[in-house]
């Protein structure tokens, strides 16, 4: 008898020699790779996900102060999931089960209904197609309101770029962002948001990773067209963009050499985060989502790797 999976269902996806697998817990990807090179930095099998890696943090990225928050008329409190800040952290679906939708050589969608629970009174039907093709992995994220009334709304990924075993010095990051958001060192939580210039969070015209340790919310982005692209460098698959659509105007980058174990059992990446708003969102409503009754709300991000001759 063939032990469970840890994170359910693996659905695999494949375009040309690219491979990615999308997994049943959390509806997020577990693995993408171009021929034997990994893209992202995954998890096994026989692993639980771990640090957020692939997953899809809905109907709020990052973390709401105390689990409190006032909205839809009423104060709600969600369950404390980051018991060291005393925060509510990314959302309610991380470990649900997905329902697989359609399935394809190249595509899978899946979705899942949010129904009201304590601290979220609302419902929303939540859709994730991800899809390889010539451009790479691209994700489209959809979330509907059935109910109602107006439901607020926040959305992130978790994806990790693979940085293999090259040394921070050797990993080059360009982030074309403006500002970025100061935080509260203790709990991680937004106090402004600040010029890049001038400090050393300016990765505008590339600079090495690792020169300053980033767990850091960015905006403000120059643009190609519709899109924002951050590119990683110097890593095993080469150069590798992550980019957001305009529906996410925010991305968090979160090196984690800086505070996870070098030696654990889950390969080296940095995370590069698209995001639609900043942490606390639902208490600041800094580009909070209101999707009306009947309404919905859709965004685009996805991966592409270069992968030098």
């Amino acid at each position: 008898m063939t032990a469970p999976s840890p994170s359910g269902a693996q659905w695999l996806i494949s375009h040309g020699d690219q491979r990615a697998i999308v997994v049943e817990v959390g509806g997020g990807l577990r693995t993408y790779d171009v021929g034997e090179i990994p893209v992202v930095a995954g998890y096994v099998t026989e692993q639980m996900c771990a640090h957020g890696r692939g997953q899809v943090l809905l109907p709020w990225p990052n973390r709401i102060r105390d689990g409190r928050y006032h909205l839809g008329g009423a104060d709600q409190q969600l369950p404390i999931s980051e018991v060291a800040r005393h925060n509510a952290s990314h959302g309610l679906v991380r470990w649900v089960n997905w329902e697989l939708v359609a399935q394809t050589a190249d595509s899978v969608e899946v979705r899942y209904r949010l129904h009201p629970q304590p601290g979220w009174p609302w419902y929303l039907d939540l859709g994730l197609v991800y899809r390889l093709g010539p451009e790479g992995l691209t994700v489209r994220v959809h979330a509907h309101n059935p109910g109602e009334e107006p439901v607020p709304f926040g959305f992130a990924a978790h994806p990790y770029v693979a940085t293999g075993g090259a040394a921070p010095g050797d990993v080059t990051l360009t982030l074309p962002a403006e500002s970025y958001l100061t935080v509260d060192p203790e709990r991680l939580l937004p106090v402004a948001s600040v010029p890049v210039e001038g400090t050393a969070y300016d990765f505008r015209t590339g600079g090495a990773l690792g020169a300053v340790g980033l767990d850091t919310a960015y905006t403000d982005f120059a643009r190609d067209g519709e899109r924002w692209r951050i590119t990683v460098d110097g890593v095993p698959a080469g150069r590798v963009e992550v980019w957001g659509s305009q529906e996410l105007p925010w991305a968090q980058v979160f090196d984690e050499k800086v505070t996870l174990p070098l030696d654990g059992p889950y390969p080296p990446g940095i995370a590069i985060e698209p995001m639609s708003c900043p942490a606390d969102a639902f208490n600041s409503g800094t580009d909070l989502a209101w999707i009306a009754p009947g309404s919905s709300w859709a965004a685009e991000w996805g991966i592409t790797a270069h992968l030098r001759a």
